[in-house]
């Protein structure tokens, strides 16, 4: 079987259990790496990228809770 190499932004919100919302928010704002593609211009993550977005989430939230800024 070959490993999916893109998500799009509804398998994203699946795998970070967000809504598709929240998914296209944190891709427009920059924070999590995508592109568009097609003549339709649909949004692909990486799985890398999303696996890094996901590791700077936990680095965040350690340094918040070492902080005690958390919320």
């Amino acid at each position: 079987m070959v490993k999916q190499r893109f998500y799009t932004l509804t398998e994203v919100g699946e795998i970070l259990n967000i809504s598709l919302a929240q998914a296209r928010a944190i891709v427009r704002s920059g924070e999590l790496p995508a592109i568009q593609i097609g003549g339709r211009g649909q949004w692909r993550v990486e799985d890398v990228k999303l696996e890094e977005y996901i590791a700077q989430a936990y680095q965040k939230t350690e340094q918040a809770i070492e902080q005690n800024q958390l919320t």
